[in-house]
């Protein structure tokens, strides 16, 4: 079982930078996937950027452009960098896994992006 812990939420104001980060309880280099979703009060759980073993990667169209997703095999943690931040960036941000057939979440990191 992998457990994933995400860490790098906050306040930020518009137009600001924030960095994410998730830490998976064991090696990533095995890991066929991972990524984040966020998810409003009311909304379904949204993608918002994922990157396969090989490196392939895939952004969601609102945030093309000014997130990057990237993993550190090394340290096991796959970080999203999120970049001109909007108000509604706002919510909480999750951490997926999927291996050997199995999904697995984190707990959740709260962004808030206000002035």
């Amino acid at each position: 079982q992998v457990q994933l812990v995400e860490s790098g939420g906050g306040l930020v104001q518009p137009g600001g930078p924030l960095r994410l980060s998730c830490t998976a309880s064991e090696s990533i280099f095995n890991i066929y996937q991972m990524g984040w979703y966020r998810q409003g009060p009311g909304n379904q759980r949204e993608s918002v950027a994922s990157i396969i073993s090989t490196g392939g990667t895939y952004y969601s169209a609102s945030v093309k452009g000014r997130f990057t997703i990237s993993r550190d095999n090394a340290k096991n943690t796959v970080y999203l960098q999120m970049n001109n931040l909007k108000p509604e960036d706002t919510t909480v941000y999750y951490c997926e896994a999927i291996s050997r057939g199995f999904d697995y979440w984190g707990q959740g990191t709260q962004v808030t992006v206000s002035s």
